[in-house]
């Protein structure tokens, strides 16, 4: 027999059952972000290898060892997206929106690909929403999008489950400074580091800072801090940050070892955590980037950005007991009609309603069936009402109206006050 078709591991198919979730949060950034002025772009989630490795960096993580990368039929190398900063800033160098100085900011939604282990939180196919915003250099900026996510916990009811941790990379020339000081230091030390920080000390030095490994951990309380080789300019901007969080009652903890995974990041970066998920504790993440445009090929252009996981975000709804109730009713009314005269008038009928009431969520019966099969179908739907229309009911005009989640009567009400009693009825539901 031939093998059933299943989908790739770590890429996984978002069910019926689970998308009103990934609604729910998907619809609550989006007015969110509306409401602070940004826009939306999309990308293609394949680009060419190159950039890439121009903007992550070819020695990260990411590059090396995670990419979807092939050759299509031109011989040209292709990848499929490991994340959505690269794309949107050729996006914009492309289109030259952020030429002359334009002020940009942007958001997108989408899938990303890296090839890692799967395991909870961690996907090889997984869905990010990204913030990005060019030439606002200031600090002013980077607190926007912080207290935007803050408002968003709120919104959400997890603010009590996330955590922020900042800290600052200072210049590309700070950064020199400071990676020759640590590299000086843990060459001291080469032979207690952990295989992989080994590689990382040759490549990446700054990356040590990241591990997980305990007995590397230990030997980097000693390291030299990333604060003691800040240059005047990135100081003040991250004091700068400080006070306006400080100002809007947003707590953070500063994490003098919080480099992230890509080289283009500069002055701030942040993430907020959370111990709810087991390992995978990042949901938000991003910071500061003022080179990375011009290292695309485009002219010096500030440039700031997050993406946050809405896996893992999804999740921690569920595992917090935050999905509003609501979402598990798809239904709130439920139509059967009995014999084919009903049917015509039930379809003329429930357009009506929906035009006068355009957000109810009406489910019309198809396929027949006897009463007792319909209104099973009714129940089943998890609607709060059903309404009964029948050839006693088509001869006076009138619909039955019974209530399918609680207490009340079987009434009937006429064709022109059902959309009025149905306005009324679903919202007390």
């Amino acid at each position: 027999m031939s093998k059933s078709l299943q989908a790739i591991r770590g890429m996984n198919d978002i069910l019926p059952e689970q998308t009103p979730l990934w609604r729910y949060f998907e619809g609550t950034v989006a007015r969110l972000l509306d409401n602070y002025g940004y826009r939306q772009i999309r990308m293609p989630i394949v680009e060419f290898t190159e950039l890439f490795k121009r903007s992550i960096g070819e020695v990260t993580d990411i590059v090396e060892k995670e990419m979807y990368t092939f050759d299509d039929r031109n011989g040209d190398s292709l990848t499929l997206r490991p994340e959505g900063t690269a794309a949107c800033v050729r996006a914009v160098l492309e289109h030259g929106i952020t030429g002359g100085g334009q002020v940009q900011k942007l958001w997108y939604i989408g899938p990303m690909f890296r090839h890692e282990r799967p395991q909870k939180g961690r996907y090889r196919q997984f869905h990010q929403i990204g913030l990005e915003v060019f030439n606002l250099e200031g600090p002013d900026i980077d607190a926007e999008l912080i207290v935007m996510t803050w408002r968003l916990w709120g919104e959400l009811g997890l603010r009590d489950a996330v955590k922020l941790e900042l800290n600052s990379l200072g210049t590309s020339e700070s950064r020199g400074r400071y990676r020759e000081a640590l590299v000086e230091f843990l060459s001291g030390h080469v032979d207690k580091l952990d295989e992989d920080s080994q590689r990382r000390l040759k490549t990446n030095p700054l990356r040590v800072l990241d591990t997980k490994n305990p007995e590397t951990q230990a030997i980097l309380v000693d390291a030299p801090k990333m604060a003691d080789y800040l240059d005047d300019e990135s100081r003040a901007h991250f004091e700068g940050l400080k006070a306006r969080l400080d100002a809007v009652g947003i707590p953070y903890v500063i994490n003098p070892k919080l480099v992230r995974g890509l080289d283009y990041y500069s002055k701030t970066v942040f993430e907020w955590v959370t111990d709810k998920l087991g390992a995978q504790g990042t949901v938000c993440a991003g910071g500061r980037y003022d080179g990375l445009v011009e290292q695309m090929g485009g002219k010096p252009t500030p440039g700031v950005g997050f993406a946050m996981g809405i896996e893992r975000l999804v999740l921690m709804l569920e595992a917090l007991d935050k999905v509003p109730e609501e979402l598990a009713r798809q239904v709130d009314v439920y139509l059967c009609a009995f014999g084919e005269a009903a049917e015509l008038a039930a379809l003329a009928l429930s357009e009506r309603v929906r035009d006068q009431l355009p957000n109810l969520r009406l489910q019309i019966n198809a396929g027949g069936g006897s009463f007792k099969s319909q209104f099973k179908k009714a129940d089943k739907s998890g609607a709060l009402y059903a309404l009964i229309l029948g050839d006693d009911e088509l001869a006076q005009q009138v619909v039955g109206f019974k209530p399918l989640r609680g207490q009340g009567e079987q009434q009937s009400i006429a064709w022109d006050a059902l959309a009025a009693h149905l306005a009324t009825c679903v919202v007390q539901g």
